[in-house]
């Protein structure tokens, strides 16, 4: 018998869905038996299986296969990439299967440093060669949006990624209904709403800045902006899921539970406390944030006023929107770590 975690209960108890983000294969088949449903992996992924312990010399069997006919060292991560995430999708298949397509998805993201159409379509493709259970991950920016429409009508399913904004969410469900208009059965789409790295950038800011402002307002600012995009694609009736990503703290998956959407979170750190401490369900995301609070965080944080306001940042402004900015940054730098570990295995196999 399976033994009931926190996450059984707000499945039972709360339309709110638990995914797992970035796991090893182990970590995949805990999390499914704890109550995740989907699973996230972004580009830091593959350095992460790298340095672990428990899974590098899985990576390097498969890393030295795919060097002996792969001249290109960017062009094997992104192989070595496909393959180790072909395996999470593996696991997480018998939920796709039982629940006929309707879960057990693995989202995968392509090169963080090639984001333009082209390369963002590459990629996507490239990737859901693997099974039907892949979820392709695309960043929102400008050229995100246009790589959205056109694989949106290829019915490809869609996780797009790296949202910090109001804008930028709407913006998304407007281009999926466009592009699905009049389709039966389209692929699923959702957005990622990132409150975490949201939350943590701005932080920074204030810190940075020595900006005085209450603590209380500033630890809702993620979750804030999360509510609000999740009222505003309720009232309009769009047919896009809501991911909540990017949890920096407990929080920002307890304080999502009521919402109709799935939040997705590490296991060390994030899930296997939650599952220590197994807290109470309490369903906290459709209390509204105090309008004090919203006052406080327009007047003093720009980039909260420019995240939580609809027409304060344009499509063409979202790459280089600061909280992006400081999320791609993240994989770049392990992407880049990752590329140079493939450098050097391969002189050392050539050695």
């Amino acid at each position: 018998m399976i033994k009931t975690t926190y996450f059984h209960r707000v499945h039972a108890q709360t339309p709110t869905r638990f995914w797992i983000n970035n796991v090893t294969r182990n970590e995949a088949r805990m999390a499914i038996e704890a109550g995740a449903i989907g699973c996230t992996q972004n580009p830091s992924y593959t350095w992460k299986m790298i340095k672990s312990p428990e899974e590098e010399p899985y990576v390097l069997e498969i890393l030295d296969r795919i060097l002996e006919t792969e001249k290109d060292d960017n062009e094997a991560l992104v192989k070595l990439q496909r393959e180790l995430v072909a395996k999470i999708a593996e696991i997480f298949m018998p939920i796709y299967e039982e629940s006929n397509g309707r879960n057990g998805y693995v989202s995968i993201q392509g090169d963080p440093f090639k984001e333009d159409v082209d390369s963002i379509l590459r990629f996507a493709r490239f990737n859901r060669q693997v099974g039907p259970n892949i979820m392709v991950k695309i960043p929102v920016t400008k050229d995100g949006l246009e790589a959205i429409k056109i694989l949106a009508a290829e019915r490809v399913p869609i996780n797009a990624t790296e949202v910090m904004a109001v804008r930028q969410a709407l913006d998304v469900c407007e281009i999926y209904e466009k592009a699905v208009k009049g389709m039966k059965d389209p692929a699923p789409m959702y957005f990622s709403h990132i409150a975490g790295i949201f939350d943590e950038y701005l932080q920074n800011t204030v810190k940075n800045n020595r900006i005085d402002i209450s603590p209380d307002a500033l630890w809702q600012a993620g979750i804030s902006v999360a509510k609000k995009v999740y009222r505003i694609v309720k009232e309009k009736g769009y047919r896009v899921g809501f991911i909540g990503g990017g949890a920096r703290g407990l929080h920002h998956f307890t304080e999502m539970v009521g919402a109709e959407c799935c939040v997705t979170i590490n296991w060390k750190g994030t899930a296997d406390v939650l599952i220590e401490q197994d807290p109470p369900v309490v369903q906290r995301f459709l209390q509204p944030t105090p309008e004090s609070v919203i006052d406080e965080l327009l007047e003093k944080v720009e980039d909260f006023r420019r995240g939580y306001l609809i027409h304060a940042i344009t499509p063409e402004e979202y790459e280089h929107f600061g909280p992006v900015e400081y999320f791609r940054n993240m994989f770049e730098e392990a992407w880049t770590n990752a590329r140079d570990f493939i450098k050097n295995r391969r002189k050392h196999i050539n050695s």
